[in-house]
């Protein structure tokens, strides 16, 4: 396909496609806590806590914190289909009112993808974290080491702190990295961008309506558990 996969994947088409793949492939469990993989093994469920998914306390969630829906994005700043969805994902989260965004860096894409990762990461010890993925995911422009700097620093993040930050605090940086690509690879994403609405999977891209559409279904799945 693109670079924007490590592996062969499939983008969700349509809405009937995308709902295709949730019900077959991995649903958080509400009752135990735990994904209900498939295919998964122990260590997937552990890896897939739903906690640890949908409520990671290192990451914050733009939206309403206290939606009834969260939406989880794993995503790439270099990944051309993440920067050209960002725009509609977000004016979908402020439409709705009750969706949390929990955005993870999965970044897979080469060097560059790790640092930008690594010093948004960072950006969390001065509170600055959303402001710093906002600023990243909008770049229309290649993706470089000395970008990246330069665009925090013009959303307002002190970078030389930034950087002081992801020093301090790398290994528990490199540590949350990877606990999120032991995430995505256990749900069998194959690149980015690739979501959890709810408890369901999307492994690929859709559009706006096909979010509406997803965060409807998912609503009614959870309320048809109460």
């Amino acid at each position: 396909m693109t670079a924007t996969t490590r592996r062969t994947s499939n983008a969700a088409t349509t809405r009937r496609a995308a709902l295709g793949l949730f019900g077959g492939a991995v649903l958080l469990g509400a009752s135990s806590g735990r994904v209900l993989a498939a295919a998964g093994a122990a260590k997937d469920q552990d890896i897939l806590n739903e906690a640890a998914v949908l409520r990671d306390p290192d990451i914050p969630a733009a939206g309403n914190p206290k939606g009834d829906i969260t939406i989880v994005e794993f995503f790439d700043y270099q990944c051309p289909y993440c920067r050209k969805i960002a725009p509609d994902l977000r004016a979908l989260v402020k439409e709705d009112g009750k969706v949390r965004l929990v955005s993870k860096d999965w970044p897979i894409l080469g060097p560059v993808s790790v640092y930008a990762a690594r010093l948004v990461l960072a950006t969390r010890y001065q509170n600055k974290f959303i402001e710093a993925q906002d600023a990243l995911i909008s770049l229309d422009t290649r993706l470089t080491e000395a970008i990246a700097r330069d665009r925090l620093a013009k959303a307002g993040i002190d970078v030389d702190r930034a950087v002081a930050d992801l020093q301090k605090n790398q290994d528990a940086i490199v540590a949350k990295l990877k606990q999120i690509d032991e995430q995505a690879t256990a749900f069998g994403f194959n690149g980015t961008p690739s979501f959890i609405v709810g408890k369901f999977r999307i492994p690929g891209p859709i559009t706006k309506e096909q979010f509406v559409l997803a965060i409807a279904d998912a609503r009614k799945a959870a309320a048809a558990k109460k």
